[in-house]
């Protein structure tokens, strides 16, 4: 088969890695895969419904685990990619462990860490047990359940945009792109789960980019009655009856508000993977303002890295939803094959 002689070295096997993998498989390409965790699946394994239809996170689970089921494809688990450098032609791997790997050609796909909400004291994620993440009340959707910390049902949820994104005091300047929909996603699904509660969005800008996105926003608010207060949360505290009090600014109205709510759940958005930070460092790859690994050029070169022969597919190089980084892995095998053709 063609390209059966030539070996690609996928380091990260998220959504972007078991793409690219698969995709490299069927042309004939021999492929390692090289993921951190104990099982391929990235942040999507986290996930229970996915915007902007509210699809099963699981079919999209299957389609990608059928990609990886082929024999060309050779799955590494529990192992870091730590450095990558040049021998000769080949692009050596070295993983943790001390062991190394040879290949052809290397593709990039370290995805993104979500932002850790303990930087952001004010909201006291961490000290008060009713404030979490829009991943833990995911958790929560998978259970079947939406619930305080001590089991009861929540009468009023509200959400906090932009945490960890457009925030320079955390040195994250950058929008992460998919906090605003899954905030109208998940506020749809406390809605349906709990018919009774209200449900309260604080936000900084609506950004509705993708398509059926801002249909979804209007259906938030014509069908399932989400309110939403353009204002930044400032802080957030406990008062006698243990219920969280968050004061905001209503930059609409021009006036300070507090309100009490049982339930706060912080959008807390993409930053560089850990890994892929060490990776760039220990391996000499150039990293953006947004501190992502920085590409080729942003319009016609943003799956090549300005390394020989290494390429970069989904959130390793920005944030993007679950479609743009499929593609965005299709099109950095593309340019992996180009590559490997004209050697």
């Amino acid at each position: 088969m063609k390209g059966a002689s030539k070996h690609v070295i996928v380091a990260g096997g998220g959504v972007a890695g078991m793409e690219a993998a698969g995709s490299l498989a069927e042309m004939g390409y021999r492929v390692t895969l090289i993921e951190k965790g104990q099982d391929p699946g990235g942040h999507l394994l986290q996930w229970h419904a996915l915007f902007p239809d509210r699809r099963p996170a699981e079919e999209v689970r299957g389609y990608l685990r059928k990609r990886l089921n082929h024999e060309n494809i050779s799955v590494i688990t529990s192992t870091v990619v730590e450095k990558i450098r040049h021998h000769g032609h080949d692009v050596i791997v070295n993983l943790s462990g001390g062991t190394e790997e040879r290949a052809d050609a290397v593709i990039v796909a370290t995805g993104f860490d979500l932002f850790d909400a303990h930087r952001k004291e004010e909201y006291g994620y961490g000290i008060y047990d009713n404030v979490i993440t829009a991943a833990e009340l995911e958790e929560m959707f998978s259970m079947g359940k939406v619930a305080k910390a001590d089991g009861t049902l929540p009468s009023r949820v509200g959400f906090v945009h932009c945490v960890g994104s457009r925030d320079e005091k955390v040195s994250n300047n950058h929008c992460s792109k998919v906090c605003c929909v899954t905030a109208v996603k998940q506020a749809i699904e406390v809605r349906k789960m709990l018919p009774a509660c209200e449900v309260f969005c604080f936000y900084m800008d609506m950004r509705m980019y993708g398509p059926y996105y801002e249909e979804l926003y209007r259906e938030s608010q014509e069908v399932h009655n989400i309110n939403y207060i353009r204002g930044k949360v400032s802080e957030a505290s406990v008062n006698i009856s243990n219920r969280l009090v968050i004061k905001v600014e209503d930059t609409l109205a021009g006036r300070p508000l507090k309100m009490e709510v049982d339930l706060m759940v912080l959008m807390v958005g993409m930053e560089m993977s850990k890994q892929g930070a060490g990776l760039a460092v220990a391996s000499g790859l150039e990293t953006g303002v947004n501190r992502f690994l920085e590409t080729g050029d942003h319009h016609y070169g943003n799956n090549v890295s300005r390394m020989k022969g290494v390429f970069y597919a989904g959130t390793c190089t920005a944030p993007m939803n679950i479609t743009d980084t499929i593609s965005h892995a299709r099109a950095a095998v593309t340019e992996t094959v180009r590559y490997l053709n004209g050697r």
